[in-house]
């Protein structure tokens, strides 16, 4: 019992900063997305800042494109990292030096990705003067509807060697063994991939696919660097939404989608855990 009670005292300042910081100021976010004004004066005024988002078009815009880049960025991060992971496992320039290669982007400072961004596809970028020179029509890149492939570049670029460098931990945990097996069967490079990574990779899909899902959040960092706090419309993200709805001190309309967002991806997660989770214990049956 004592022991038990060491522990506890262990974990005690951890635990109330956690309590402190974060659970404590998420309820009372929910307790404002309900309330007409602050302190315990508040008048409860039920769903009604919830209708008034949903009806706000500058919330619609955001979240829309934030759907849309989710909807494209994630399928594409996850292919292109499973393929580099697979490369890497079979051993084609696996060394670490590669590895160190495909990190790079990731742990490079902010402010020398939005530079490199902005002396290739500003007005009078490297991809501009190319154009100029070949006679071709050049444009305002960041600042047009090419702007939302430009960022969603940006992110594979940065992201797609962490993801796939989180993948490789798990392929290299798969026996090598059942491999042999699978060879001494005659089974085809399809079928040792089909039944026997696939099934094993779902957990580590799962778990690379949860930090794709954060970059793709920090990914507003740069966006924001790159257009402001009114940047293009194809690149107003719910960030900055929420920032903004700071910074004009509207601290209902800023808990409310603050709520929203959570239940949103909360729920997301949940659904996308169950079927990874159904599909790694079903898919291993040939």
């Amino acid at each position: 019992m004592k022991k038990g009670w060491h522990g506890y005292l262990l974990i005690a300042p951890m635990l109330c900063g956690c309590i402190l910081f974060y659970i404590a100021p998420f309820f009372l976010v929910i307790r404002y997305s309900f309330v007409e004004g602050y302190g315990t004066s508040g008048r409860f005024t039920g769903f009604a800042h919830y209708a008034s988002l949903l009806e706000n078009e500058m919330f619609l815009s955001a979240f829309g494109n934030t759907m849309r880049f989710l909807a494209v960025a994630l399928p594409s991060i996850m292919v292109l990292s499973y393929a580099v992971a697979l490369l890497l496992k079979a051993g084609i320039g696996g060394n670490n030096l590669l590895k160190s290669v495909f990190l790079l982007p990731y742990i490079m400072p902010v402010a020398g990705t939005v530079m490199l961004i902005d002396l290739l596809f500003s007005e009078s970028g490297v991809l501009n003067g190319v154009l100029a020179a070949l006679h071709l029509p050049v444009a305002d890149w960041l600042n047009s509807p090419q702007s939302f492939w430009i960022v969603l570049l940006l992110y594979l670029w940065k992201s797609t060697g962490y993801s796939a460098i989180l993948l490789l931990a798990g392929l290299v945990t798969i026996p090598g063994e059942q491999y042999e097996a699978a060879d001494l069967d005659g089974a085809s490079g399809w079928k040792k991939f089909r039944f026997i990574t696939t099934p094993q990779m779902w957990q580590s899909v799962f778990v690379a696919l949860v930090f794709s899902v954060i970059n793709a959040f920090k990914c507003f960092r740069e966006i924001f660097l790159i257009g402001g706090e009114h940047p293009h419309p194809d690149i107003y993200m719910l960030q900055h939404f929420i920032n903004n709805s700071f910074q004009n001190l509207n601290y209902a309309r800023l808990a409310v989608a603050s709520v929203l967002l959570f239940v949103i991806f909360a729920s997301v997660f949940a659904v996308l855990y169950a079927w990874i989770n159904r599909r790694g214990k079903g898919d291993g049956e040939p």
